[in-house]
């Protein structure tokens, strides 16, 4: 019976400096974290700067007023989610990327959508960039590939361009897209169910399906640089498939 008591007694006393111990970490593990707290909470973290990298259509400033970002609040506190999604609410943005960097530094990181081609919408146009994201309405014709024939559907700056045409207008993009990575540039586009004509100059047009017409680029800047040489600015390129290319003269 006294060896069961001992036994016990040496137990109950184990459990108590078990406890002790554990209540010493956990006090210890609040001092540290506490510490911490306060240290990341002193003004040698609070925001110095704000940057600004790879922008175009804004300027750092605009990014910085749209972010509602700014300097003297700590630099763990500032809510860069928020900041992020305001950038991303702006048609021209496309992605942003916003790291904290030590010890006092926001750095907002953009990726900007870029105006790519026009198209009428009741005497102004809506500007669009390679993706058929519309980014703005203007009232001034601007100095982009106006694209003719669409039947709009939606119209609101933000969204992807709708219309009853979208198949064609896809592949008119993307026909755009090898026009100008050829260093080449169409004044307007005509769009119909079965071709399209685009316009070089006002009086010479290019004429094919936007497949040939990609696929033919370098033909067709060879013809063109042709007729650069000769002074001809009027007339009809055909562009059909296999290479073919012709050119049609109109006479005044």
């Amino acid at each position: 019976m006294d060896k069961q008591n001992t036994r016990n007694r040496t137990a109950k006393k184990k459990k108590k400096r078990k406890k002790k111990r554990y209540l010493l970490k956990f006090t210890l593990l609040v001092l540290v974290l506490a510490g911490l707290y306060q240290f990341l909470s002193s003004s040698l973290f609070d925001v110095q700067q704000i940057t600004v990298m790879d922008n175009s259509y804004f300027t750092p400033e605009q990014i910085i007023e749209i972010a509602a970002a700014r300097t003297g609040e700590n630099l763990f506190v500032a809510d860069t989610g928020a900041m992020k999604d305001k950038l991303l609410a702006e048609p021209y943005i496309k992605n942003v990327k916003i790291q904290r960097k030590l010890p006092g530094t926001i750095v907002i990181t953009l990726e900007e959508r870029r105006e790519a081609a026009a198209v009428p919408n009741g005497g102004k146009f809506l500007l669009i960039d390679p993706d058929g994201m519309i980014l703005r309405e203007t009232g001034s014709e601007p100095a982009l590939t106006i694209i003719h024939g669409l039947t709009l559907l939606s119209r609101a700056p933000g969204t992807p361009l709708s219309a009853e045409e979208n198949a064609l207008l896809a592949d008119a993009l993307t026909m755009l897209k090898a026009v100008e990575e050829s260093e080449l540039f169409f004044k307007s586009i005509e769009i119909s169910t079965v071709i399209i004509k685009a316009h070089v100059y006002d009086f010479l047009t290019v004429e094919g399906t936007p497949e040939n017409i990609r696929n033919n680029i370098q033909a067709l800047k060879d013809v063109l640089a042709d007729l650069y040489k000769k002074g001809i600015e009027r007339g009809v390129i055909i562009i059909g498939s296999d290479g073919y290319v012709s050119f049609n003269p109109m006479l005044e």
